[in-house]
């Protein structure tokens, strides 16, 4: 019953959008930028507070009217900054951090926009950027590792402000193309081709970047420090398909394929192996 109770609820508001795009294309594509960019869970609220984040330092930090949740767990003088992907906040970490913990460095892990604890209504990959390039700016991370949406955000990130300090990156889960994210969207809503192009021109007159250039197969091609791919077979969230884009794209590049892990990747044979490819010279 709500499956079909979502399914009737999002064909709704697609019709309602194709519908409005033909007498009011920039309200039908504010309308479904709205829908699309606010997420409907990943938020912490004090009575509900995650046991994995109670052991870390606190510390918030600002970028411009947001406040930016971070979580510390102090180490050696090496940092890895953790970046959570979509509906998510820090505590998704909880079964990596035991054995990220092993190799002594400081560990940071931060909310994202509209996530955790961190402020705003609205999450996307360049404000989430944004956080990042604070969090890189403050704390002088030596490792990135992103899940998911937090992946191609390291990406993204690393393309538009280039740091010769980041030694190695982590991917888990990511999604390389941003307009095929746009496209099931779409098709979730199953909106029309007139629907469809309210949504991306709003998107490109919001941000000034064509869906088209949000690639991360090119973008990783000017990337060269050493990058740690891992993607699922079973992954039906993100297809395994763009982690061949990633490979693709990069360079210094090694590459772990998983099977029956889903989206979460949730292994301890696999945190080994990251553990040993942030712990490699």
């Amino acid at each position: 019953m709500k499956k079909l109770q979502y399914f009737l609820l999002t064909k709704s508001i697609g019709l309602y959008i194709n519908l409005l795009s033909l007498f009011s294309p920039k309200k039908a594509g504010k309308l479904a930028w709205k829908l699309f960019s606010n997420p409907r869970k990943g938020r912490i609220t004090k009575s509900k507070y995650p046991k994995t984040l109670l052991s870390a330092e606190k510390e918030v930090l600002k970028y411009k009217e947001h406040s930016i949740q971070t979580y510390i767990w102090k180490g050696n003088n090496e940092i890895i900054l953790l970046v959570h992907g979509w509906e998510s906040n820090a505590s998704r970490w909880k079964k990596m951090l035991v054995h990220l913990r092993e190799l002594g460095k400081t560990i940071i892990a931060i909310d994202a926009p509209a996530h955790g604890l961190s402020s705003g209504l609205e999450f996307n990959v360049p404000l989430y950027t944004e956080f990042l390039e604070v969090c890189v700016q403050h704390y002088k991370p030596n490792y990135l590792v992103g899940h998911s949406i937090g992946g191609a955000t390291c990406v993204f990130h690393q393309k538009k402000y280039p740091n010769t300090a980041i030694k190695k990156i982590v991917l888990l889960g990511a999604p390389a193309e941003l307009k095929l994210i746009f496209e099931n969207y779409a098709a979730l809503l199953n909106l029309n081709k007139f629907g469809k192009k309210a949504f991306y021109d709003h998107f490109e007159e919001k941000f000034k970047i064509k869906s088209d250039d949000f690639s991360g197969e090119v973008y990783a091609q000017s990337i060269n420090i050493p990058i740690l791919i891992a993607h699922d077979t079973q992954d039906f969230v993100v297809r395994f398909e763009e982690s061949k884009k990633y490979e693709k794209g990069f360079k210094n590049k090694r590459h772990i394929t998983t099977t029956n892990l889903g989206h979460s990747l949730h292994d301890a044979t696999l945190y080994q192996q990251i553990n040993e490819f942030l712990s490699e010279d």
